[in-house]
């Protein structure tokens, strides 16, 4: 059944981003928001099931927006297509439903309790797969987005990304407040070097699986279980480290280099001043990976086991450990590679 639900959220990704027409656009947004459903549901807790509900909720008023804004524009301008949107209402009604399919502030609250209510690998696909389809419509809608709304959603997301993981404990929030930060970024250049903001959203993408997939292999939740993660596993410890603070922006690490790139672009543009709170926002972002960081390799626990039986690590998941591999090397390494 799982299969069937993977394939379901792949197809309808793949619709949107090969679609033209609002319509298509919309049903693939549908298929691929019900076909997650049954995956943030699977454990069948209370909690599951309550972080189903809110996503179903959010996602269908985000998609009747959707379809309002489509058919204001389709009345103005007799048409269905995607890049054709002159009209300021129906780009302003869209930049919203879209921003709270991503998780984007002031529409964000959804994805801290979504992604806290579900496993570690579902809470992957609702961080970053999830996030590809709206995307892809922005960046086609991205020269009739206003410029000003867009920016102020920017430095509202990363803000509030910033300041709510702050007092955290859960790792699946705090990955969540760390996600609706990063869309900050990548709304800051959104309609002056839209590129820049998909390699933004492609680099968050590449860091945030092999994080995932590491806490997911270790069986970590809190940062409690952060503590002892060096007794069980010490090259997976390190390397979420180093993924961590290249999550961050730290140099010499890959997620410097957008976070540099946006930075240039927004004093380009004589946006200066925004630059410069944009950054102390990051700062913000930087205390709770710190803190993940302190606790994951700087700190030991008191007690150490000295069991030889790795009991939270589920040593037998090679497939896993063929994408962690991989994926962790480019998301820390590929610095150079990124520089324009």
């Amino acid at each position: 059944a799982t299969i069937y639900m993977l394939t379901g959220i792949s197809m309808g990704t793949i619709l949107v981003t090969l679609s033209n027409s609002w319509v298509l656009a919309w049903l693939g947004l549908e298929l691929n928001s019900f076909a997650i459903l049954p995956l943030i549901s699977k454990t069948k807790h209370p909690r599951s099931i309550e972080a189903a509900t809110k996503y179903f909720l959010t996602q269908s008023t985000a998609s009747c927006l959707i379809l309002l804004a489509s058919t204001i524009n389709a009345w103005q301008t007799g048409t269905w297509s995607i890049t054709q949107m002159p009209d300021k209402l129906p780009s302003m009604l869209m930049l919203i439903a879209l921003a709270m399919k991503m998780g984007a502030a002031p529409m964000h609250l959804w994805l801290p309790e979504v992604m806290q209510g579900t496993t570690l690998l579902t809470a992957l696909l609702v961080s970053t797969w999830q996030k590809v389809a709206p995307m892809v419509l922005i960046f086609t809608t991205s020269n009739h987005l206003p410029p000003n709304f867009v920016l102020m959603m920017g430095l509202l997301s990363t803000h509030l990304g910033g300041w709510g993981g702050m007092n955290q404990t859960h790792l699946r929030k705090i990955m969540a407040f760390s996600s609706i930060s990063n869309m900050g970024w990548t709304m800051m250049t959104l309609t002056s070097e839209p590129k820049m903001s998909m390699m933004n959203i492609a680099v968050y993408i590449l860091l945030t699986t092999p994080t995932f997939l590491l806490l997911a292999r270790t069986s970590t939740k809190t940062l409690q279980d952060m503590t002892t993660m060096w007794t069980t596993s010490p090259s997976a410890s390190t390397m979420l480290m180093l993924l961590l603070l290249s999550t961050a922006g730290l140099p010499p690490l890959t997620g410097f280099m957008p976070k540099l790139l946006i930075l240039n672009e927004l004093i380009t543009q004589n946006l200066t001043s925004a630059a410069i709170i944009t950054t102390m926002a990051s700062l913000l972002s930087l205390v709770y990976y710190l803190r993940i960081t302190y606790l994951t390799s700087l700190l030991n626990p008191p007690n150490s086991s000295t069991s030889t039986t790795k009991w939270r690590q589920n040593m037998n998941n090679l497939k896993m450990t063929q994408i962690v591999t991989p994926t962790a090397v480019m998301s820390t390494t590929a610095l150079p590679t990124l520089y324009p």
